[in-house]
């Protein structure tokens, strides 16, 4: 919100110019419906609801409102209307939030998040999360919640709900009603696989398997020889990686997953530019060919992307203290596991950088973008002739950056100074974020 606030400042506070422009009045009224939402539109609604659902204060579940959506809609749009008309929406409609933090305040049932609070639910719209240290501290948080939720005629549907148990050797479920609820290894939440090894493996298969998914609903423009390469690795880049890299900024690499994911991208890219055996090339050169850079260097840099928009949050902000968190307890004996932090740390001690020095580079978004760009350089410089946009040349090396494919050590600044090679081509970076 700061930084739009900051952008609609600069856009909006200007000096009114010295010849006003005259505006002609516009011909014909653009046609914009700011009427109340209408019978056949809710209706429409009704019908696209997602059965086996939850239901709401009300008990009705989505089946019984699509067995009849005709009367349905009618009920529901005297309700729609007045909230349209007067602009103010039912309070029962903010019980959520009151709901957890009235069952959370007071107590320790939480995790030790920093030295003075600790984090006892995550919450995003009706998906809640609820996080305790043992088991005694959940089945007290859990109890507590059903308990509150009862008494504004909410519920929690033990068929709905998993328990995620992580480094413990306790098997007993946890009730909730008198109803056991499922202890599971891995869930789904808000897109991503929460598994209880607590890395990021099993994020990284259901990543490729979905991007797999949208790889092959695309077939058809794959095989389709009057569409241009280069319209198809847009379309891969847009739909394919798009789903393939959702959420990496968060991924802890390592050699297996990362083999994974880039042998996923070599395979659709060698069908897309129709490269079969017995034709052999490295994939360097595939890569070369379709614009692409390794998995390794595109993941980097969303991380360090979101690493600066994250540092750029307040201090209380659960995403930015959640970057120096040490978990309680003890680890198992053996050599440490790869960790997204401990990536971090290893790239910013090759650089000669501290946590100090990247958080003082991250305030400056200007700043912290040359310092991701600087991580690996992008191919070779764009040429426009004759109106169309054409690559030329291999991709070149700068002085004091490595070139793509090598196994040098990203580039980032020293404390206190971002050369800049004047030579240097800093066009954004290919990948979405």
């Amino acid at each position: 919100m700061t930084r739009w606030g900051e952008h609609f400042e600069s856009l909006l506070n200007r000096s009114p110019p010295i010849e006003p422009p005259e505006i002609l009045p516009a011909r014909n009224d653009l046609d914009i419906n700011c009427e109340p939402p209408t019978l056949e539109e809710i209706e429409k609604a009704v019908s696209l609801l997602n059965s086996n659902k939850a239901a709401g204060p009300d008990y009705i579940p989505p089946e019984a409102l699509k067995a009849d959506s005709k009367v349905s809609s009618t009920i529901l749009h005297g309700l729609f209307e007045k909230i349209w008309t007067e602009e103010k929406y039912p309070n029962d409609w903010k019980e959520v939030d009151w709901l957890m933090k009235e069952s959370t305040s007071g107590s320790t049932n939480g995790i030790q998040w920093t030295l003075w609070t600790q984090l006892d639910d995550l919450d995003f719209a009706d998906d809640i999360a609820l996080v305790s240290h043992n088991h005694s501290q959940m089945q007290d948080k859990t109890s507590t919640v059903n308990q509150l939720s009862g008494s504004i005629g909410l519920r929690i549907h033990p068929g709905k709900s998993k328990m995620l148990k992580i480094k413990t050797e306790d098997t007993q479920a946890k009730a909730v009603g008198g109803k056991p609820l499922k202890v599971v290894e891995k869930f789904m939440y808000l897109g991503s696989v929460i598994d209880h090894s607590g890395g990021t493996a099993g994020e990284g298969r259901s990543r490729v398997a979905k991007a797999r998914a949208a790889f092959k609903t695309l077939d058809k423009i794959w095989r389709d020889r009057t569409i241009s390469t280069k319209t198809k690795i847009r379309l891969f880049n847009s739909n394919v990686k798009s789903a393939l890299l959702y959420g990496c900024e968060t991924w802890s690499l390592n050699q297996s997953s990362l083999k994974k994911v880039q042998t996923f991208v070599n395979r659709d890219l060698r069908r897309i530019l129709r490269i079969f055996w017995p034709e052999r090339i490295r994939n360097e050169e595939l890569w070369n060919r379709a614009r692409q850079r390794p998995i390794r260097e595109e993941i980097t840099q969303r991380r360090w992307r979101w690493l600066g928009r994250t540092l750029r949050k307040p201090r209380k902000s659960i995403t930015r203290q959640s970057l120096q968190w040490n978990a309680q307890g003890k680890r198992s004996r053996g050599r440490p596991r790869t960790k997204w932090r401990r990536n971090l740390e290893e790239e910013m001690k090759a650089s000669g950088n501290s946590w100090r020095d990247i958080t003082r580079m991250a305030q400056d978004r200007r700043e912290w973008g040359t310092v991701v760009r600087g991580l690996y350089p992008l191919q070779g410089p764009k040429s426009h002739s004759q109106g169309k946009e054409s690559w030329q040349g291999a991709p070149h090396a700068v002085e004091g950056w490595p070139v793509q494919g090598s196994s040098s050590r990203p580039w980032l600044p020293g404390p206190g100074s971002l050369p800049v090679p004047a030579d240097a081509s800093l066009a954004p970076a290919l990948a979405h974020c």
